[in-house]
């Protein structure tokens, strides 16, 4: 039990007894004016305001006193206490020392409560006391850890077993040499693809918090925009795909120039993946309720309504054999919600099967900024794209 449980638990336990002896010698001495409240009153509040679920239990089972806490978190419905923590307190009342109880929820919905431990600690005369404390996201968080772990691991084996049967394959063939370009070729590409993965990790795991978060500067949309084409300039042109654009815009958001980028290059690149070759891809600017609004639409295979709300986790991929011939790590999306989420803003995501897809991120303006005016759309090739600051990732 942690320190400010234990003390939560003091207090408890003397608010008990203030308030069962104060309370005849309350009703019997009006309150002078002025007068501030008791200390039997100030117990109550502090009890009634924990961060932990308090009840106090009686001989018979009845409630006593018991806190909003312990409502929340399902200890107490229609004043009746839970079960197992009647139970729990009939056998604490007549000894010593203090017991655990699990006071978990049987049926977990949502973001509620999943994992709630109590105490049990008699409080004499048959009066028994059980605070709850609510360790949900420690227990979210260590499944998390466990699920990120397994996932970095395959992800990892994948392409470092491949190089290590090439690496084989290369020594079997090392007469040929037609051979060895062709296993050279792909031992390249597992290792390209290793380093993207690591690449990509890392930034993850800045901005899921690991470093500080980068001091945020005025930055002009419209740089980020070109940086992100010239970026993806090459597997626009390997795709065959033509990216259509809006004009310029006089719009600023307030960011990290560097991590915007990869956020649009990431959407940019993740329509590329998943469109057929020589279908369009387009990127729009506008400004909508004070937030700057860039949306990626794609004509390409779509995302299924089931996938939606899971494509931006890690690793996750709506559709795996195509990822893996685009060499996709499964991160891109997770980093561009992660990137939103650094700057105060969102990413939305429209998608049909057999339709297409649009990804929007959508970030606070920079105050000031005042809508564009009408714009005229014009189309950008892929081999005219031009690189303004930026380069390929």
């Amino acid at each position: 039990m942690t320190a400010p449980a234990t003390f939560a638990l003091a207090l408890a336990a003397a608010a008990i007894g203030l308030l069962v002896g104060l309370a005849l010698a309350r009703a019997r001495r009006p309150r002078a004016a002025g007068q501030g409240p008791t200390a039997a009153e100030l117990l109550d509040r502090i009890v009634r305001s924990s961060n932990n679920g308090v009840l106090v239990l009686n001989r018979f089972g009845d409630l006593v006193l018991y806190n909003r806490r312990a409502e929340a978190l399902g200890l107490v419905r229609l004043n009746q206490a839970d079960a197992r923590a009647r139970k729990a307190a009939e056998r604490a009342a007549d000894g010593d020392e203090p017991s655990e109880i699990d006071l978990s929820p049987l049926a977990v919905r949502g973001r509620g409560p999943a994992a709630v431990l109590g105490e049990v600690r008699p409080l004499g005369d048959g009066f028994t006391v059980i605070e709850a404390v609510d360790h949900s996201e420690a227990v979210r968080l260590e499944a998390t850890r466990r699920d990120f772990v397994a996932n970095v691991s395959h992800e990892l084996k994948t392409p470092v077993g491949a190089i290590a049967l090439l690496a084989e394959a290369v020594l079997d063939a090392a007469d040929d040499a037609d051979e060895v370009r062709r296993f050279g070729e792909k031992i390249l590409g597992e290792s390209t693809r290793l380093g993207k993965l690591v690449t990509e990790l890392i930034a993850l795991s800045r901005l899921q918090g690991a470093e500080k978060p980068p001091d945020l500067t005025v930055v002009d949309v419209d740089t980020v925009v070109a940086e992100a084409l010239g970026r993806t300039r090459l597997a626009a042109e390997a795709a065959d795909i033509d990216i259509t654009t809006d004009s310029a815009v006089d719009l600023t958001v307030e960011g990290d120039r560097t991590l915007l980028v990869t956020a649009l290059s990431n959407l940019l690149d993740n329509a590329l993946a998943y469109s057929q070759r020589g279908s369009p891809v387009s990127i729009s600017r506008k400004l909508v309720d004070g937030h700057v609004e860039i949306a990626v639409t794609d004509r390409g295979i779509g995302i299924a309504e089931a996938d939606q709300q899971r494509v931006f986790e890690r690793f996750y991929r709506a559709d795996k054999a195509r990822s893996r011939a685009t060499g996709g790590t499964g991160l891109g999306l997770a980093i561009v919600k992660h990137v939103a989420a650094n700057h105060g803003g969102e990413v939305r995501l429209w998608s049909s099967p057999g339709v297409g897809s649009t990804f929007t991120l959508r970030i606070p303006a920079h105050q000031g900024a005042q809508p564009p005016g009408q714009r005229d759309e014009h189309v950008v090739p892929a081999t005219a794209q031009d690189s303004t600051g930026g380069g390929t990732s």
